[in-house]
């Protein structure tokens, strides 16, 4: 499974916003790694910067020092519709004059080729293949005036996840769909204020976090300070991977800190699946707090087992073939002399297609180990992600086929245990109808395509400036 996008946003007179930008971009760099760019404005003019990259090797001094104003947004990108290339790097910049913005998207829409096709008929003009695109489309098309009223008007027509930053030549909006599907918080910094995917961006930057965005709400901050609009809500639906898997540990969500909902989670794993074991360890990283907290529970000894090479896939330079083939090697490296001889309890977030898992029980099998028993963060993944998730087809998920049994048989595990629901909803201690648990049960807060082609806009025929 792989991240999402990080956005932010700060108004600050006074403050060096494009180097303030870069640093919350530097902290949310987990929640993408393609691309990244920030936009600022200065009252009057936008100006943009943005390439293919991880932050420290899209921006140097000499591109910060370009980006002037006292408004800025920022975005770093994992792709969920439309293909990782240069052209579909945010911010993006789309309208003229009066009517120009700048926009940066956390999510997915699951209605954009129908928008698509009607923003082509009405004569807009498309240089990405990106939802993102769309939304700042359908922004400039609103039969409104006022930003607020635009955006009101593009709230209404969107189904999807979209947790945005949006600028404009005097003025920082944050926008968050009506079902809160995915994370944006506010922040106070040096008289001005914040917006990020999470708080942990606030925390490398000196702001203080004020609350969240509310599910369906509108900030504009400006010289006037912060204004709020708010749209009717009907059922509330973050996503619950950012506690299991996305946010980073030390983020706080909804009033809550991450870092001890996982370790609460591998504590009920241990309550719901206990077992013989000489040693627990988590798959890192984002299963080492579980791994620790089901030790806890248990009284079985944590230890580190794997190390995790934390730069594959972080490099434009293709492995040849000999690396390619090493795999899972390429990522992680076991303790032998750890492993050898022992029965393992290993702990990981979640099995998704089932393609790597079985080559971690391999390689621990390989390392000596006596007994493996996974134990794992979530119940069983039976159904895709439309709203900003890029994570398989229904075809494709392992749990959506095959029970249990047939899984662990498959992975080549001695046990193997999932976390219930019941388990999962009183690790993270807040009310179940709060999250998106579409991916267990099916059930989608609103409704979707039931296979949707991240490429879907590319692979549509109507022309675009671009020809694709």
């Amino acid at each position: 499974m792989h991240e999402k996008c990080g956005v932010f946003g700060v108004y600050c007179p006074g403050a060096d916003v494009s180097r303030l930008t870069f640093f919350a971009l530097f902290a949310l760099q987990h929640r993408g790694q393609e691309s990244a760019g920030i936009a600022t404005a200065d009252g009057r003019h936008l100006q943009l910067y943005g390439d293919m990259g991880l932050v420290s090797q899209v921006f140097d001094e000499n591109a910060l020092s370009q980006l002037t104003g006292h408004i800025a947004i920022g975005h770093n990108r994992y792709s969920t519709t439309g293909s990782s290339r240069k052209v579909n790097v945010q911010p993006l910049l789309v309208g003229s004059g009066n009517n120009i913005l700048a926009l940066a998207h956390n999510g997915n829409i699951v209605n954009s080729q129908l928008l698509f096709r009607e923003l082509c008929e009405a004569g807009y003009i498309f240089h990405t293949t990106t939802d993102s695109e769309i939304i700042a489309h359908l922004i400039l098309s609103a039969p409104a005036t006022s930003w607020e009223d635009r955006l009101r008007y593009a709230m209404h027509r969107l189904q999807g996840a979209f947790s945005l930053t949006i600028l404009t030549r005097d003025s920082l909006y944050a926008v968050r769909d009506p079902w809160g599907v995915r994370p944006l918080c506010l922040g106070k910094l040096n008289g001005g204020y914040v917006v990020a995917s999470e708080s942990c961006a606030l925390d490398h930057i000196g702001a203080t976090l004020i609350r969240d965005v509310e599910p369906g709400e509108i900030l504009k901050i400006d010289a006037n300070g912060v204004e709020s609009y708010k749209e009717p809500v009907t059922r509330r639906a973050l996503c619950i991977f950012e506690y299991i898997y996305f946010a980073r540990p030390d983020s706080i969500i909804d009033g809550k800190l991450v870092y001890p909902t996982r370790l609460a989670m591998g504590a009920n794993l241990a309550k719901e699946y206990p077992v013989d074991a000489d040693i627990t360890m988590g798959i890192p990283d984002t299963a080492t707090a579980a791994g620790l907290g089901y030790a806890q529970q248990s009284g079985i000894r944590y230890t580190e087992g794997l190390m995790k090479n934390r730069y594959v896939g972080r490099t434009f330079i293709n492995p040849d073939q000999r690396i390619r083939d090493l795999g899972v090697k390429l990522k992680f490296n076991p303790m032998k002399q750890i492993i050898d001889g022992k029965r393992l309890a290993v702990v990981d977030d979640s099995i998704v297609r089932g393609t790597t898992t079985p080559k971690v029980v391999n390689l621990l099998r390989k390392s000596g180990a006596k007994e493996i028993h996974m134990r794992i963060c979530t119940p069983p993944i039976k159904y895709p992600c439309f709203f900003g998730v890029d994570m398989a087809t229904r075809g494709e998920l392992i749990a959506a086929h095959n029970s249990v049994e047939e899984i662990r048989q498959f992975i080549g595990a001695d046990s193997l245990g999932y976390l219930s629901m019941e388990g999962l909803y009183d690790a993270i201690g807040l009310p179940k109808d709060n999250f998106c648990t579409a991916c267990f049960s099916g059930d989608y807060p609103m409704p979707v395509q039931l296979e949707m082609d991240k490429l879907a806009l590319e692979n549509d025929k109507v022309p675009t400036a671009d020809g694709w």
